[in-house]
């Protein structure tokens, strides 16, 4: 028994001997390739370069194609320049086309019928008086002599009366020279006051004049009267040279 177990002993001993050399000196087969990992994330960027030899000036004639090649980075833009000279005036375009027409206008008022209408539109007067006698007092002034304008008749010398036939804004004025005091103003139906205008002056011819705008309707009267305010009785009989102008006409 005792010799049994030591032969099985040795036939251990021998076993690991055995595998223990084959560890060292003997190779097994290679096993099958493992599966593709997952690939990995981009890596940092690389550090700049530096910078490069400037490039060498060839004598002679550049290719175009070379420098277009060896083009750089663009430059920072550049500061404004002056303004150019005017350039030559261009060719007349082509006409354009026709508009729209446009919308009706306001509806025109009536001043006058056929013929008669241009002459009503227009209104204009000069008359003289040359009477030495002196005028009356709160009396409308009357004329000796025939009208130097009546355009188209619209002033009565006789009457001394202006009558309005178109509405519009008038323009009236009068001027008179004595050798006394005298005072005349303008009347009219479109006047709330009357206008009275005064010269005294016993040196001298007594020069007179005044004048005012108005804004009268059809059928309003204007004239000229002549008024009391510091004159003398004896001024009422004086027999020198008078003279009294009186004007008028249409503005618009």
């Amino acid at each position: 028994m005792g010799g049994h177990y030591g032969l099985v002993v040795l036939v251990g001993v021998a076993l690991l001997l055995t595998t223990g050399q084959c560890d060292t000196s003997c190779g097994g087969r290679d096993g099958q390739p493992g599966v593709a990992g997952t690939p990995g994330r981009n890596g940092w960027h690389g550090v700049k370069g530096e910078k490069g030899q400037p490039a060498a000036v060839a004598d002679g004639p550049v290719d175009v194609g070379v420098l277009l090649r060896l083009k750089g980075e663009m430059g920072s833009r550049g500061l404004q320049g002056a303004m150019g000279p005017k350039g030559y005036r261009g060719d007349l375009g082509a006409a354009g086309l026709p508009g729209q027409p446009g919308g009706p206008g306001a509806e025109g008022k009536i001043i006058g019928d056929g013929q008669h209408s241009f002459q009503q539109a227009r209104s204009a007067f000069s008359v003289i008086r040359t009477d030495n006698s002196f005028p009356r007092f709160s009396q409308t002034v009357t004329y000796d002599r025939q009208a130097v304008v009546n355009k188209p008749g619209d002033f009565n010398t006789a009457t001394g009366y202006f009558t309005c036939r178109v509405p519009g804004v008038y323009y009236f004025s009068f001027h008179s020279m004595a050798k006394v005091n005298m005072c005349l103003r303008i009347a009219s139906e479109a006047l709330v006051n009357k206008l009275g205008f005064c010269d005294y002056n016993r040196n001298n011819d007594q020069v007179l004049s005044g004048g005012v705008v108005l804004q009268l309707s059809a059928g309003q009267r204007v004239w000229l009267e002549s008024f009391k305010d510091q004159q003398q009785d004896t001024d009422q009989r004086d027999t020198r040279d008078k003279l009294i102008i009186f004007n008028g006409f249409l503005l618009f």
